[in-house]
Order: structure tokens, then C-alpha cells, then sequence
């Protein structure tokens, strides 16, 4: 199974922060579960294959969200404070 999930944001800082910020959770993954999530311009791109079971597939989508919604509600946090 693959899935390519793609984020369109303001501006390209903005993308580049979150796609930083989703970035290390990528790093250590099970065997045949593989996550490498970009930057282009002002969208993120998470390129997922997962050859586990379909539970295993879902739950790394949401963990991906989750992850991502953090990260977006951080950067709207540090943003008010400047």
C-alpha cells in the first residue's frame, strides 16, 4: 500500500517548518514501513509504502496528522509571540 499525502500552506517557511517538524518520526520505522516526508515550495509531501497489515497503514496516517496538526498549532503559537 502506498499513499502520498500532500499539505499546501501559506508560504514555504511555513512548509518548511512543519515538514521539519514531522521529519525525525520518520527516521525509525518497522521493516516495511517506509515514511520520507519533503518540502516543494509552499506544500508538504509525505510519501508513505507500508508492506505491513492495513491496521499498521491507518495508524501511521494518523500518527502522521496528529503529528503534523501539532506542529502546525506550535508554529501558530511561535508566530503570535514574534
Amino acid at each position: 500500500m502506498e499513499a502520498e499525502i500532500t499539505l499546501k500552506y501559506k508560504d514555504a517557511k511555513d512548509a518548511e517548518a512543519v515538514a521539519r517538524a514531522v521529519s525525525p518520526d520518520n527516521i525509525k520505522t518497522p521493516p516495511g514501513l517506509s515514511i520520507k516526508t519533503t518540502s516543494k515550495g509552499n506544500k508538504v509531501v509525505t510519501h508513505i509504502e507500508c508492506k505491513r497489515k492495513i491496521p499498521t497503514f491507518i495508524a501511521t496516517i494518523d500518527d502522521l496528522l496528529f503529528c503534523v496538526s501539532t506542529a502546525e498549532k506550535t508554529l501558530q503559537i511561535a508566530k503570535k509571540r514574534i
